[in-house]
């Protein structure tokens, strides 16, 4: 019995010391943005996700770079990010030289410009910071150069002190100004939304400011006219105006105008169902929504 037992056993024993223990593995950042900045308020141009890679096959910085930018290609994991780099792009190849990581991509990179290449050199220059030996980058297309680079050359410290006031994505929207008549006229205008920034918020601001190529129009705003805040919850769009400022405004018209280009604008946005205006907090029933066709 117990010599049938110990040959029942013997496989188990065998096996458990084959058993290799699971190689080691290093947590690294892989820099992506928000899938849907609708509802962001803008807390950062990026977001990350961990990627956990081996150190086996990441023993020099060569391996681990060429890793984080395969890595990085692949995509987020996670269905809230995106990538900021253009589908299907691949790496030709990485070289580093000194402190300076030199990345070639596939020619999709090229379609990039403004700031959606800020985003992309960004993202990636980020990423490869994690490695100490890198402190600047590189980045060309089928080994060339872009030509929408104000640098070709990208700092690793200065791009992890890019300042607050940058943009981090933008927005299209169709904004109501007034013509030379004082009628509303709608013109397609692409908005800068910056830390901290709505599509709803960057809709009042811009109306506050003459539209860009579109030199026949004014600001649908009058002068002393100010929003409070505005933001976006479950597709109403909410309108924040201070009591002080309009006092002075209501008799001769122009607050009604205004409100009308905001109510106007604010619903080209894809996002927005409704909206409501406050005063000082309170919901103003009297304030709108307007009806009437867009012109």
């Amino acid at each position: 019995m117990s010599r049938r037992l110990c040959l029942l056993l013997l496989p188990l024993l065998l096996l458990a010391g084959c058993r290799r223990e699971e190689p080691a593995r290093t947590a690294y950042e892989l820099y992506f943005q928000e899938a849907d900045l609708t509802f962001s308020a803008g807390d950062g141009a990026f977001r990350t996700e961990t990627v956990y890679l081996y150190d086996e096959r990441t023993e020099t910085s060569q391996q681990l770079a060429e890793a984080l930018m395969e890595a990085l290609l692949k995509g987020p994991a996670d269905e809230t990010l995106k990538s900021t780099l253009p589908s299907g792009t691949t790496l030709l190849s990485l070289e580093l030289a000194g402190d300076r990581a030199k990345v070639d991509l596939s020619a999709s990179y090229a379609s990039l410009s403004g700031v959606a290449l800020t985003l992309a050199d960004g993202a990636i220059a980020l990423t490869l910071a994690q490695i100490p030996e890198i402190s600047s980058v590189q980045i060309t297309a089928q080994g060339r150069e872009l030509a929408y680079r104000e640098r070709q050359v990208l700092n690793i410290r200065e791009v992890l002190l890019t300042p607050e006031e940058d943009v981090i994505s933008t927005v299209e929207a169709r904004l109501y100004y007034l013509d030379q008549e004082g009628r509303l006229t709608a013109a397609e205008q692409t908005l800068d939304l910056y830390e901290g920034d709505t599509q709803v918020s960057a809709v009042a601001r811009a109306l506050e400011d003459k539209p860009e190529g579109q030199d026949g129009l004014l600001p649908p705003l009058p002068e002393g006219f100010q929003v409070k805040s505005a933001w976006l919850e479950e597709a109403t769009c909410y309108v924040n105006l201070s009591s002080a400022l309009l006092a002075g405004l209501e008799e001769d018209g122009t607050v009604q105008t205004a409100l009308q280009a905001l109510e106007r604008s604010r619903r080209s946005l894809e996002a927005v169902e409704e909206g409501r205006f406050l005063v000082d907090g309170e919901f103003r029933r009297d304030l709108g929504p307007f009806d009437g066709e867009e012109e």
